[in-house]
């Protein structure tokens, strides 16, 4: 059997809708590997990391050799799942480099959820205390304040997942 195209897919969606859930789900798909943001932030910086500005500089000194890192795995035949938000232009425009120097097939996944059920979901997360960050209400939505979903000239493929 042929080993399938190898593909990039991404996540867009505000903090608490379910991304790293459907991550998750999506890596299980054969010759697919998951990179996951929060994982490799809080392994590296997590002691760097207190204030929106903080998350900003370690999260593109982590995109500086991820981007390296995502292009091999993708020139080798191997599929990925990049955990990483899409939220914003600038953060999809360096998706977008990457498939197109590697010339990968590509998936976004849009997360259409209203912020009364991100923000409960993460009250349960916090209280849960197995995720690598506790964010609070506060930081919620200073972050939503910059998200901006995809719109169509930005050359993706978008799945939509949306939620009541």
């Amino acid at each position: 059997m042929p080993k399938p195209t190898p593909t990039l897919r991404l996540l867009c969606g505000k903090i608490a809708s379910g991304k790293s859930t459907l991550a998750s789900k999506l890596a299980e798909a054969e010759f697919t590997v998951l990179i996951s943001q929060d994982d490799w932030l809080s392994a590296l910086f997590s002691d760097q990391m207190t204030t929106g500005a903080d998350y900003l500089r370690c999260s593109e000194k982590l995109e500086s050799i991820m981007g390296l890192h995502i292009t091999s795995l993708l020139n080798a035949g191997t599929s990925v799942v990049l955990d990483f938000p899409a939220n914003t232009v600038a953060q999809r425009a360096w998706m977008r480099r990457i498939i197109e120097t590697t010339g990968a097939a590509h998936e976004l996944h849009l997360l259409e959820v209203p912020d009364d059920i991100c923000l409960s979901r993460l009250r349960e997360r916090n209280a849960q205390g197995d995720h690598a960050f506790a964010t609070t209400q506060e930081q919620f939505h200073q972050f939503s304040k910059h998200f901006v979903a995809p719109a169509q000239n930005e050359g993706f493929l978008i799945v939509t997942h949306s939620e009541k």
